[in-house]
């Protein structure tokens, strides 16, 4: 994706964005200092360029019942382009990913998945995440703590 350059009235209605985007636009517009019209615009333009991918919103986990969260590090049995490929359309199936990212070093990804609890857990890491054949290890780090999550973008003006 090409870098889009975003002015600093863009900024601005992406940070109220990330803090609140079910605002009206003329919330948004009075928060961003400017009108409703060239705001519109600007929101239409930033989801039309792709700056801005979705507009979602964030549900508590544990207020759900998801209160067990584990990054799983993920070794492939050979790291093939195909293996990947593949590897990659499992975790965008499987419901308990909510992050997936291959990374460099030791291991070929870091999953992040979420459950109600470390039973739920094994059942995935057991019936999904080890039965794969393209997996040949799992190092499991298990959250105990969250000291901050956040969607939001470190953006400047």
């Amino acid at each position: 994706m090409e870098k889009l350059a975003l002015d600093s009235g863009d900024i601005r209605i992406l940070k109220v964005l990330q803090d609140d985007a079910s605002l009206s636009i003329a919330e948004i517009a009075k928060q961003s200092g400017m009108s409703q019209t060239p705001c519109w615009r600007r929101i239409k333009k930033l989801k039309e360029s792709g700056v801005l991918k979705q507009i979602t919103a964030i549900v508590d986990r544990e207020a759900v019942g998801l209160g067990f969260v584990s990054y799983a590090f993920v070794k492939l049995t050979v790291p093939s382009r195909t293996n990947m490929e593949e590897f990659d359309r499992l975790t965008k199936a499987w419901p308990e990913v909510v992050i997936c990212e291959r990374i460099t070093g030791a291991v070929d990804y870091m999953v992040k998945v979420v459950t109600e609890d470390i039973k739920s857990y094994d059942n995935f890491l057991r019936n999904k995440l080890l039965n794969s054949e393209l997996v040949s290890d799992v190092q499991s780090r298990i959250v105990v703590s969250t000291v901050k999550d956040t969607a939001s973008l470190p953006l400047t003006e």
